[in-house]
């Protein structure tokens, strides 16, 4: 299983998830693919945010049950706690 989501991107790359994955949601889109297509489509991601954010998440065999990777701008960053990835938040601007 496979989990994007997207928030403020130019609709080209809302149109390129959608050729590969099902948009549930606005911005949400899931499905399921091999490791070197979900690579793909993450670059694909990372190449046209513009500046935008977007979260990636997928299934993985580690004690959490899944793995994600963040790109862009946004107020929650991921931390790493002896091998458990968390999320943090940063303070909100004034």
């Amino acid at each position: 299983m496979l989990v994007i989501v997207v928030e403020n991107v130019p609709p080209r790359l809302r149109g390129r998830l959608a050729v590969w994955l099902l948009e549930v949601r606005a911005g949400v889109y899931v499905g399921t693919c091999s490791r070197r297509t979900r690579e793909m489509i993450w670059q694909q991601v990372m190449d046209n945010i513009g500046e935008g954010n977007a979260v990636i998440a997928w299934a993985s065999p580690n004690d959490a049950g899944f793995e994600f990777e963040t790109a862009g701008s946004s107020r929650r960053v991921p931390v790493d706690l002896d091998g458990f990835r968390l999320v943090s938040f940063l303070p909100a601007a004034e």
